[in-house]
């Protein structure tokens, strides 16, 4: 499932294609027959994520301003310049621009689409804990769950209600860069250390945005500077320990653990994030 940078920089490239234009909306498959003609001609007023929801707006559509999307475990976006192609396969909507310049946008297998109110789009919204690439994010939301709850830190982060956009590589990367057990229960946690998670988690996913992949070691810990060879799996970018699981940490030396936890494999260094 993607993480939270990767909707962001979604809804990045899509206001850069569609914003301020009218734009064809259409289901090849005809899953959202009904709310892409609710749409189709409109002006896109804009894309905005909100963790792992994408809302796309459109001027004075009938029955809805925003279609929400959430692509889950199987969901993706293809989008190019220049006139769409001839639809293949399970199109659930294409986006496509009225005039020249000429581009599109397929989504295929999303979890969700659907056509929302204003009113419905708060409502995710409140749903959703705080997000740290969004302007309007208050992290102590966030810190008001986790300093009461006995779950432990790892599982308060990966759940979405506490903390958006984070997902199973953030997890990881951020509780070992600040040396955290991931088992400590929330609670456990001290309020300096809750302030560190969530500045590194802003600037981490900041990162992920402009690079378009997850980088998460230090420069002192690159490749380069460390004289080892560069990361080879298909996820992409350097980490200490996600999916590292049997490979030696590149701080200590102590072999990488994995174990399940809340239906999820998660990674840590059990020297360098002792209790």
């Amino acid at each position: 499932m993607p993480e939270g940078h990767t909707i962001h920089r979604l809804a990045a490239d899509l206001d850069g294609r569609f914003g301020g234009r009218p734009v064809r909306a259409s289901s090849p498959q005809g899953r959202f027959a009904d709310g892409a003609a609710l749409v189709d001609g409109r002006t896109f007023t804009g894309a905005d994520a909100h963790g792992k929801h994408l809302f796309l707006g459109f001027e004075g559509a009938a029955g809805g301003e925003w279609i929400h999307i959430h692509l889950g475990l199987y969901g993706a976006f293809a989008h190019g310049d220049g006139p769409p192609p001839v639809p293949v396969g399970q199109i659930r909507l294409r986006l496509s621009t009225a005039e020249a310049p000429h581009a599109y946008a397929d989504l295929r297998g999303p979890n969700t689409c659907e056509l929302i109110t204003e009113e419905g789009r708060r409502a995710v919204g409140e749903r959703l804990g705080p997000d740290p690439l969004r302007a309007d994010a208050d992290p102590e939301r966030a810190w008001e769950r986790i300093s009461r709850s006995r779950t432990t830190i790892a599982a308060l982060l990966m759940d979405q209600k506490v903390v958006a956009g984070v997902g199973n590589v953030y997890r990881a990367e951020v509780l070992f860069r600040h040396g955290i057990d991931p088992h400590r229960a929330g609670r456990e946690l001290a309020r300096a250390e809750w302030e560190a998670i969530w500045a590194d988690l802003a600037e981490l996913m900041r990162e992920g945005v402009r690079n378009n992949r997850i980088d998460t070691v230090r420069p002192e810990h690159t490749p380069e500077a460390m004289g080892r060879p560069p990361r080879v799996d298909d996820h992409g970018g350097e980490v200490y320990v996600y999916r590292r699981a049997g490979m030696p940490c590149h701080i200590c030396g102590d072999e990488i653990r994995t174990a399940p936890l809340v239906g999820r494999n998660l990674f840590w260094c059990p020297t360098c994030q002792k209790e």
